[in-house]
């Protein structure tokens, strides 16, 4: 027995103009890959990212067939390491094709917010490399945007694929049952389209799905073959706040796929725009009433976690959704954007903070041969300070290997300056004509070139002032003795 083609893969757009939906992006794409036709764009890369399901992949595939490029591919699949991606993404960036085409290779790499781990090591770093030296067209292709570092964010053109409105895909599922000798019911495509919620591959997927073993489907067909659609956030939290029946807004939160530990959250972070309309003074007396019903509700998810007694949801579920339904006086008009927690974005960006920090401790440990740790707790905050100095700055980039973003860091710096511009400018050069030796790098002091570098250790440096009058020695203890005339340095980024 043969297995059917998938109809996903079977009707993947060929050209541009064949992908669903997204018209303002694909022509901006299709834009990006005609600058390549005489030259190389300023951004030599273009970041598509959006939610899965939705075409990111096939148009990428569809701009290669269009600008009749070859095509190579790197997904989550392969090994992304810094090797791997400079041997095969890094020397299809530079070369040309051997025959035929416009002698342009399109280098894909899928899911590029999910390098981790130790099979990705340095694979984020390569990327970067490879855009900046290449002359071949590069899409990188995620799901989550904030995944990917700012550094990489940066070089590349960003399009954002949106959802795909249930109009869009309904002309393209019909083809699709045309072109399958599928009969379809009054309203089974419009259903199809409107349970896909978005997703084209899923809604592709649904009638297919369907559409197994028959020749003729009914819209009493859809009831009993589509899949177990779950409800999204965002209609959930519209039913609170607009809504006036309080069953049915607690129904609706069974179909969602989110606990009531997220759900609190959505709430409480759309509650104020929600009672606040344009050109409206704020409803204070139900935002009151609605924030006295969520603090009601967070008692009792700390119960919950203090007991472990998950029978208690149930009012916690009730508490935060009818009590918001019954504390509105009445229900606003206008359309309100839903924001996603703002708790979880800042939680993301810890997140990646202690990621970075980690990162440029293992590099301040290999260069010291200390742990991790004790790299992170004492050694940091040295290397900080040598950062603030002109005469060392460079010397510690060079030496730890740091990217942009990390010196960013490690400065306390928001934004690229242009004195931290010069410093990394500057590294670059020394990397660039630093000949390789077996040894470490040291730091050589600018006022004495022939002094030799290699007494020059972590265990006692001296950094001289303006004057050159006066010293300060840090044992590596990162403990400051009675002699030492250097006031406790203060806390700097890596002390949390």
């Amino acid at each position: 027995m043969t297995m059917q083609m998938e109809w996903a893969e079977k009707y993947r757009p060929n050209t541009l103009d064949d992908v669903v939906g997204h018209k303002k992006v694909i022509d901006d794409l299709r834009n990006w890959g005609e600058q390549w036709r005489y030259g190389s764009p300023e951004m030599k890369a273009v970041l598509l990212h959006g939610q899965p399901g939705i075409g990111k992949t096939s148009s990428a595939y569809a701009l290669a067939n269009d600008m009749d490029w070859e095509v190579i591919e790197l997904n989550a699949s392969d090994q992304r390491t810094a090797g791997v991606i400079e041997k095969v993404a890094g020397s299809a960036s530079k070369m040309q094709t051997l025959g035929g085409g416009s002698g342009k290779r399109l280098v894909i790499l899928d899911e590029a917010d999910n390098l981790h781990g130790n099979s990705d090591r340095g694979g984020s770093r390569a990327i970067i490399d490879i855009v900046k030296k290449t002359n071949q067209p590069i899409v990188l292709i995620a799901n989550d945007l904030y995944g990917i570092s700012s550094s990489l964010r940066s070089l590349c053109l960003e399009l954002r694929f949106g959802s795909v409105q249930s109009r869009s895909m309904i002309p393209a599922l019909k083809n699709i049952a045309h072109k399958e000798g599928l009969m379809c019911g009054v309203g089974v495509i419009e259903k199809i389209a409107e349970m896909a919620d978005g997703d084209f591959r899923s809604g592709v997927n649904d009638l297919q799905a369907v559409a197994m073993g028959r020749t003729e489907i009914d819209i009493e067909d859809i009831s009993t073959s589509g899949r177990d659609n779950k409800e999204t956030i965002f209609k959930v939290v519209g039913r609170i706040f607009k809504g006036r029946d309080v069953s049915s807004a607690l129904e609706a939160t069974y179909g969602l796929d989110e606990t009531p530990e997220d759900l609190i959250h959505w709430v409480d972070e759309n509650l104020p725009y929600q009672y606040t309309g344009k050109g409206e003074e704020a409803l204070t007396d139900d935002i009151i009433n609605a924030y006295s019903y969520l603090s009601r509700a967070d008692r009792f998810l700390g119960r919950v976690r203090r007991r472990q007694n998950y029978r208690m949801w149930r009012y916690a579920g009730m508490l935060m959704t009818g009590g918001t339904v019954v504390s509105k006086s009445r229900v606003r008009g206008g359309f309100v954007k839903y924001q996603p927690p703002s708790f979880w974005r800042k939680m993301g960006q810890m997140r990646a903070k202690r990621t970075m920090r980690d990162n440029i401790a293992v590099k301040i440990g290999t260069h010291c041969n200390e742990s991790m740790r004790y790299s992170r707790l004492e050694l940091a905050g040295l290397y900080s300070r040598l950062l603030q100095t002109d005469d060392y700055a460079p010397d510690v980039v060079t030496t730890l290997g740091l990217e942009m973003d990390e010196l960013l860091y490690m400065a306390g710096a928001k934004k690229v300056t242009k004195k931290l511009q010069a410093v990394y400018d500057e590294a670059q050069k020394q990397i660039q004509s630093v000949v390789p030796s077996d040894g470490p790098l040291f730091f050589v002091e600018k006022k004495a070139p022939k002094k030799d570098p290699s007494q020059l250790s972590l265990d006692k440096l001296r950094i001289s002032d303006n004057e050159g009058a006066k010293s300060a020695e840090f044992p590596p203890t990162g403990q400051t003795s009675k002699k030492d005339p250097v006031k406790k340095p203060q806390k700097t980024l890596f002390d949390f």
